[in-house]
């Protein structure tokens, strides 16, 4: 199992589009994908292939969120959805956010 965590970089967080692309990556893989909000900290983490699901976390932007990769492909995995977590998820990223981002490189460990 690949655990890392990323700050949510976008303006718009985690909603309707962006959860759309972020679920569609993780689709692209055939391990397990789980997500939680650690800003949140009472809320399980949730199958980031669904949809409804990612959406139900709030996910706004200046969150932290705990990806859990588990199955053939979860280095891959983890490495992609950071990335594109870090790419703003296809919206532009404040110049301040990204420099924030880059000092706080997420932990990412393997199980």
């Amino acid at each position: 199992m690949v655990r890392a965590q990323a700050l949510i970089l976008n303006p718009s967080g985690l909603h309707a589009r962006p959860a759309a692309e972020f679920v569609r990556e993780a689709k692209r893989f055939l391990s397990h994908v789980r997500i939680r909000n650690l800003d949140l900290p009472e809320e399980a983490a949730v199958n980031a292939k669904n949809v409804m699901a990612v959406l139900s976390l709030g996910i706004g932007p200046g969150c932290t969120v705990e990806l859990e990769t588990e199955g053939p492909d979860e280095e891959d995995a983890a490495q992609a959805l950071v990335s594109l977590i870090r790419s703003g998820i296809g919206e532009p990223v404040p110049e301040t956010a990204e420099a924030e981002e880059e000092t706080s490189d997420p932990e990412s460990e393997t199980e």
